[in-house]
Formats: C-alpha cells, sequence, structure tokens
C-alpha cells in the first residue's frame, strides 16, 4: 500500500467507508476521473493525484467497513493499512477529509454503538485529530436528505462537537459530490491552505 506514493511534501487525504462517494469526491475535486462504481470496496489500492511543482497530492485511500465479496479478515487488513498510512505520512498531512454518507451515518453509528463498538467513522475522526491530521468531514450525499440541519446537528453531536454544526462550518462540509456540489469542502480547504500559509495550493481549491 506505500510502494507507489509519489515522494510529495504535502498531501490531503480522503477516508471513509467504502460506497460514501469517495471517489466521487476525488473526480471533483482534481478534474480527473477515478474508477467508481456501484460495488463497495472498487477502490482497494490508495489513488493519487500529484503536482510536483508544489510537491503536493490528493490521496483517495481504500474503503473500510462492508464490501460486497471480500472476507471481513480482508477487511480488517485494509482497515489496519489506512490507519498506518496515516501516522506514517501524518507529518505530510495538511487535511484528513473523512466522507460520510449523509443519509446513512447516523444509522450506522447508532447501530455499531448499540452493539457495544466504536463506530468506525467515529473512531477514524478522532484518530485524525490525535495525529494532527486537522479532520474535514464531507458529509456527501446531502441532496437526499430532507432534514439537513437536524442531520447535521446530530452528526455533530455523535462526533463529540457541540451543535449546533453552523459553528463547525471549517469541519463539518454538507455536500453533493454527485451534482458537482461541493463549495462547502472547498471552504474548508482553502482555510486549512491559509492557516498552513500554502497560498501556492488554493489555486487546487478554487
Amino acid at each position: 500500500m506505500f510502494e507507489n506514493r509519489p515522494d510529495r511534501d504535502v498531501e490531503v487525504v480522503l477516508v471513509g467507508r467504502s460506497n460514501v462517494g469517495k471517489s466521487t469526491v476525488m473526480r471533483e475535486l482534481t478534474g480527473h476521473d477515478v474508477t467508481t462504481g456501484k460495488k463497495p470496496g472498487v477502490t482497494r489500492e490508495p489513488n493519487y493525484y500529484d503536482w510536483a511543482s508544489e510537491s503536493f497530492m490528493f490521496t483517495d485511500l481504500p474503503g473500510f467497513g462492508f464490501m460486497s465479496g471480500v472476507e471481513e479478515h480482508r477487511r480488517e487488513e485494509i482497515k489496519t493499512d489506512v490507519v498506518r498510512y496515516i501516522e506514517e505520512y501524518a507529518d505530510h498531512i495538511i487535511a484528513g477529509i473523512l466522507v460520510v454518507d449523509g443519509k446513512a451515518v447516523i444509522d450506522i453509528i447508532d447501530r455499531h454503538r448499540a452493539d457495544g463498538e466504536i463506530p468506525h467513522d467515529v473512531e477514524l475522526f478522532h484518530f485524525l485529530e490525535d495525529v494532527g491530521a486537522s479532520p474535514i468531514v464531507a458529509v456527501n450525499k446531502m441532496d437526499k436528505v430532507d432534514d439537513r440541519d437536524e442531520r447535521l446537528d446530530t452528526l455533530c453531536d455523535r462526533l463529540g462537537l457541540f451543535p449546533p454544526w453552523q459553528q463547525w462550518q471549517e469541519t463539518i462540509a454538507p455536500i453533493s459530490a454527485k451534482q458537482g456540489r461541493i463549495e462547502p469542502l472547498l471552504d474548508c480547504l482553502r482555510s486549512r491552505f491559509e492557516a498552513e500559509k500554502r497560498a501556492d495550493l488554493l489555486k487546487f481549491v478554487t
């Protein structure tokens, strides 16, 4: 999983469950078509889009959780690989984008909690925070959500962020990647680049 990583100083990583639209978000961010599919787990290796002149890249890491036709031990290996990648390159990661499905994420989190587990999405959000990877939650598929504000407030609550969600607009980005509506995510990335005094990267999020 690490062998083909381009040697770049700064990266933005995309992480999340399978089938939440990570590859579609990546396509909207980079303008490049990436492998997307209806079956969960299409992305099994990291996808990189890099620019040598700015020593910068976007990295789409493999999705975790349920994947059709993938055995459980392999799913666990993929999740472990994702965690190891983030740990190893934390010093280079200027932002970690956790992509979630706005329609399903609350139910998934609550179901895992009811089973006495720490939900992957919550765990990953705090892990990105802990390693200094400045998490942004891209709440995708918001075009399918009716109770937008209520849903986003509940998500904040589950992540340990005090609602209302509007006070977390540099962290919570409601988007609809398939419709090309990702402006809140671009706003979050712009604020990260400006905070790191990397004005040269702003052209990638305009």
